[in-house]
């Protein structure tokens, strides 16, 4: 583990953008470096619809995040989810020439080059292929082939995919903020990173992130991801839903739901009121908790019936497929009020709420970092960390600065992180001059360590896919 290795997770979600910048330290957890955050002004359900307020709000984060981390950012690593994500399972097969040759992984390269052959509806993209079990000449639950002797192999693909155009869009949009986009992860792949534990993906567990626009879902077992979804409402469709309910405008309507929300309408009284000053002038509008409720748990039973019947869809009551570990809830939807009892009621299974403090270091336990709505967040700076073949997050200067620092001591290398911040347009001047330098270097950096992936016939399936992804871009002059 290299510990002056640095990434940058950017979250483009629904009500907000937030930029990680960090660093893996001895004890492998998370040190946050900076972040920022900005409202999301493009983005509905989790597709962009506005790229010009997009990018907009992608640079406002990044530019937070610059200053708090006193340098230049060049390259992230970016989430995607969205209503037009769906996944299916699929079966396929290779026979090989010699079956007195080990198999290796040019033959698991062949046999997911045949599941990225299959047809998918018009517009459509094969986002992640995700192996389940092989077999090997008619020998299943198999889940390391490699080294093993046989004529023909097979295996159970988990296939994501997704709307090519809503694709672009976001990669359009990274690279119009001057950013090069690293690698592109799955949303709910990388809060389960965040927050659920070894333990929990063998046993068996459903990862429910409620976002602002999307809930996603990911169910584990055995250690592998089994199952996933994209439920197209979240957290502003409650809101959507007090403001129509109640005859109040947005704003209101969110603080009503964070102050006095509850998704359990049976502990409010009757008698219960709060009083919202009027617009204008206007004399103050008086709401009833028990009313307020009562909105919100319909909604949020219709959001948790919804992730039920993906739950039931995977098959859960088979012997084999049992969730032990029940279901972990996060996002910022996970923050209201007796929404962890409902999930309870509602589905009958263990639920508990997932916050990502358990991976980050030296951080105070009232810190924003560590509230549910960074799970995803935090998840994209931990695969940006463990992606080995993807370097540049950040400008030379800093890094060189840090190899420096820890080359003394370790008190040099924490006198440079304690230093003063730069002042917030020093640091974009900095990132102007160097971004059209880095951004030339780390491109032809992600190209070399394509091909030598390629030639030695190792590497991630998904990134190729990525890099192919982000050359069509460039060649299409989308920069």
């Amino acid at each position: 583990m290299n510990p002056n290795r640095i990434a940058v997770g950017l979250d483009i979600g629904t009500t907000k953008i937030a930029a990680l910048v960090g660093r893996y330290d001895a004890h492998r957890k998370l040190e946050i470096l900076g972040y920022g955050t900005a409202p999301s002004l493009g983005v509905q359900r989790g597709v962009v619809v506005n790229i010009t307020q997009t990018i907009e709000s992608i640079q406002q984060a990044i530019a937070a995040a610059e200053a708090d981390c006193a340098m230049g950012i060049s390259g992230v690593v970016v989430g995607i989810a969205g209503q037009h994500i769906r996944s299916l399972q699929h079966s396929d097969y290779i026979t090989r020439a010699d079956s007195e040759e080990v198999i290796g992984d040019r033959d698991l390269e062949r046999l997911i080059e045949n599941v990225h052959k299959l047809s998918m509806m018009p517009g459509e993209e094969i986002i992640h292929v995700i192996p389940q079990e092989y077999k090997v000449d008619g020998q299943g639950d198999i889940k390391e082939p490699r080294g093993m002797y046989g004529a023909r192999l097979e295996a159970t693909f988990h296939i994501v995919v997704g709307q090519v155009t809503s694709i672009r869009n976001i990669a359009r949009c990274v690279k119009s903020a001057d950013l090069d986009l690293k690698a592109i992860n799955l949303e709910p792949l990388a809060s389960a990173e965040a927050v659920l534990s070894q333990e929990e993906k063998e046993a068996g567990v459903v990862l429910v992130d409620i976002g602002g626009g999307t809930t996603d879902i990911a169910i584990f077992k055995d250690g592998i991801i089994r199952h996933t979804a994209v439920i197209p409402y979240g957290g502003n469709i409650i809101t959507n839903d007090i403001k129509e309910g109640c005859s109040i405008i947005e704003k209101q309507a969110e603080q009503l739901k964070v102050k006095f929300g509850s998704a359990w309408p049976g502990e409010n009284k009757e008698n219960e009121i709060v009083s919202i000053p009027g617009l204008r002038g206007r004399d103050p509008k008086e709401i009833s908790l028990k009313t307020l409720s009562r909105i919100i748990h319909a909604r949020t039973t219709e959001i948790v019936n919804a992730v039920f019947t993906e739950i039931k869809s995977y098959g859960y009551d088979q012997p084999t497929r049992k969730l032990i570990a029940g279901v972990v809830i996060t996002g910022g939807g996970s923050q209201l009020k007796h929404v962890k009892q409902l999930v309870e009621y509602l589905t009958g299974m263990d639920t508990r709420i997932g916050y990502p403090n358990e991976h980050l270091a030296a951080l105070p336990s009232d810190h924003p970092l560590n509230s549910p709505m960074y799970a995803t967040a935090v998840g994209l700076l931990m695969k940006g960390l463990d992606n080995r073949e993807v370097e540049g997050f950040v400008s030379e200067t800093a890094t060189e600065a840090i190899e420096v620092a820890t080359e003394f001591s370790p008190e040099a290398a924490q006198a440079f992180w304690d230093q003063p911040a730069q002042p917030a347009a020093e640091v974009e001047s900095l990132s102007e001059a160097t971004t059209e330098e880095v951004y030339a270097e780390s491109t032809v950096e992600s190209s070399a360590h394509t091909a030598e992936a390629k030639s030695r016939g190792k590497g991630d399936f998904f990134k190729r896919w990525a890099d192919g992804f982000l050359k069509l871009i460039d060649d299409n002059d989308l920069k």
